[in-house]
């Protein structure tokens, strides 16, 4: 599932891309996040996001949400998050130019969402939809996550992948853009 914060994307000049893990990058990885009043922002995210905008990169959020499929939360609270996020964010400049989670699980207790995905990570469902949807140069783009399985996406869809293990995500991102 995915959100758009902009999808007039089409026919411009391809642009490398940053695809976040969101729990345990962009905030303090507190098992299944829904709630805002409960969301802690990593220690330097706001202006890694930032410095991502300012390189020219897309900055997108690729995230596992199995709370949903496990009954622990609602699609509309994702959303609801995602869309508080976005504020935040905005207050300071920076932007997430598509947010995409995946809500199902195997396990999962609602039969909706009980089910094998290939946009479940360590597939790399999501990252290829992003890669299809906006014009995206692949060879300069990379992902950040905290887990293997982000890795494992990572390089199923062509991409780097860079563990962050935790700090200051601005001061991890900024050499990796300059390497780029």
């Amino acid at each position: 599932m995915f959100r758009n914060q902009d999808s007039s994307a089409n026919n411009q000049v391809l642009r490398p891309g940053i695809f976040f893990d969101r729990d345990g990058v962009l905030n303090v990885d507190s098992e299944y996040l829904f709630e805002i009043d409960k969301f802690v922002w990593t220690d330097g995210a706001i202006e890694a996001v930032k410095a991502v905008n300012d390189a020219g990169y897309f900055a997108f959020v690729v995230t596992n949400q199995s709370g949903v499929a496990r009954g622990f939360y609602e699609e509309t609270d994702v959303h609801v998050l995602h869309d508080w996020m976005a504020s935040q964010l905005a207050l300071r400049g920076a932007r997430i130019d598509a947010f995409e989670y995946c809500p199902f699980h195997p396990h999962g207790v609602i039969e909706r969402y009980r089910c094998a995905s290939a946009r479940r990570k360590p597939q790399p469902g999501m990252i290829l939809d992003l890669l299809n949807r906006f014009p995206v140069d692949a060879a300069r783009s990379f992902v950040v996550g905290d887990k293997p399985s982000d890795m494992d996406a990572a390089h199923a869809a062509g991409l780097s992948g860079h563990l962050f293990q935790g700090g200051n995500l601005r001061d991890f991102i900024t050499p990796l853009l300059a390497n780029e």
